[in-house]
């Protein structure tokens, strides 16, 4: 398939083209030209405006329930979903049944993205069943595709497995992944500890269950000077930890979900299971705070956390509910929205350039005779989601009916047009 857009906004700060618009012609999965009013033949022609394009998108977090829980969500469900969202590529967490902690499960997921709009970037179990106590074989699942390793909605735990696991992935320059929740402190909470949740009667898990083991990892992280990146953050003074730890030079990277940049536990005072998540959503404070980390840099990348629930398990007592928020499909939509004063560059860096440095991803780039891997969007516009209308086989957002500011046009993979 051929393909000619016409005068797209080229968003790639790497680009000899950046910011400038033209017309690119991509020809068997290269971009074969770039320059202004391209008259070549093409099967597709794609002329909208305001279209910009940009090097395709990735997700560093995401549930993909298979095997196991392929009720909630499957690869092809949550591939259509993240190409719906603008993603080209995935990284899922190991959390499913059986639990994702060897070579050949590792492959298999990776072997899924032949017949998917996105390519599944597979984490490893940082250890042996996702239960805190003993190595996993990281070496084995990197040689088997695993792009990270986390323990997924089982952060680790304790401080010596973490050290040990740290000092091991060096060996072959990996990056572990932590969500900053201490299980020990606020293990039975609902929500955020606060005014809200006294006032709701529901037990809170305070700031202090994510900022004790941020502070606990960074000095895990300075001692073995390995990699960290820590996912889902939510809370001002994790913001300071971590940009403290970056400015002594750690090699540590940060990531924030839309969920918390757009929600606070003032929210939850509708009891909205949709809204129960973990780490929680915080104060209003803590939200702004984050915001502003996303303006400035000091947030690397937005990362969905796109957690699918069924029915049952969402449409219940707010006690009951199973923690979780399905989040491709808007993701993208939610930062234009609540954070437009962001450049295009700013953008991109946040939704592929940064993930796909932080992870050694292979590098792509809008250029003459570079693979085409790209993500077609707008800032202009509105979208709303309706139920029906979400490609995950989960419908738990909270972004529901809500208008955002934007568009996904769709994505360019393996010579393929998937559009929206």
């Amino acid at each position: 398939m051929n393909i000619l857009l016409k005068q797209v906004t080229i968003t790639d700060p790497q680009s000899p083209f950046n910011g400038k618009e033209y017309d690119l012609l991509i020809e068997n999965n290269i971009i074969s030209k770039i320059g202004a009013n391209l008259s070549d033949k093409a099967s597709v022609i794609i002329a909208e405006e305001g279209l910009c394009v940009s090097p395709g998108w990735i997700d560093i977090f995401a549930h993909f329930g298979e095997p196991g829980y392929e009720y909630k969500e499957s690869f092809e469900t949550g591939a259509a979903a993240a190409a719906a969202g603008g993603y080209t590529g995935v990284f899922t967490i190991p959390n499913n049944k059986p639990i994702a902690d060897n070579k050949s499960l590792i492959n298999f997921a990776a072997k899924q993205s032949a017949s998917l709009p996105v390519t599944i970037y597979p984490i490893g179990t940082i250890t042996k069943q996702a239960d805190g106590k003993e190595l996993a074989e990281m070496y084995d699942m990197r040689a088997g595709g695993a792009m990270a390793f986390s323990d997924g909605l089982n952060p680790v735990q304790s401080p010596g497995i973490l050290l040990k696991a740290l000092q091991y992935v060096k060996a072959f320059d990996g990056v572990l992944i932590q969500v900053p929740i201490d299980k020990s402190i606020g293990n039975s909470g609902l929500m955020n500890e606060g005014v809200i949740s006294t006032r709701l009667g529901l037990p809170g898990i305070p700031s202090l269950a994510e900022e004790i083991i941020i502070k606990r990892d960074i000095d895990l992280l300075a001692y073995t000077q390995s990699k960290l990146h820590i996912t889902g953050i939510s809370t001002a003074a994790s913001v300071a930890l971590i940009k403290a730890a970056k400015e002594k030079g750690l090699q540590i990277t940060c990531s924030v979900t839309p969920y918390h940049l757009f929600f606070c536990d003032e929210d939850v005072q509708t009891y909205d299971t949709y809204l129960k998540v973990n780490p929680p959503l915080r104060s209003k404070a803590d939200m702004l705070a984050l915001r502003e980390a996303v303006a400035n840099g000091i947030i690397d990348c937005i990362a969905t956390h796109h957690l699918p629930q069924d029915w049952d398990h969402k449409i219940c007592e707010f006690e009951y509910a199973l923690f979780g928020m399905i989040g491709l499909e808007t993701a993208y939509l939610v930062i234009n929205h609540i954070i437009d004063n962001l450049s295009n560059d700013q953008l991109v860096r946040l939704f592929s350039l940064n993930a796909r440095n932080i992870f050694n991803l292979p590098a792509t780039h809008i250029n003459e005779n570079e693979i085409a891997e790209l993500t077609l969007y707008s800032r202009k516009g509105n979208t709303v989601y309706e139920k029906d209308q979400f490609k995950s086989k989960s419908q738990n957002s909270a972004f529901t009916g809500r208008e955002l500011k934007g568009l996904v046009y769709g994505t360019i993979k393996n010579g393929k047009l998937y559009t929206n």
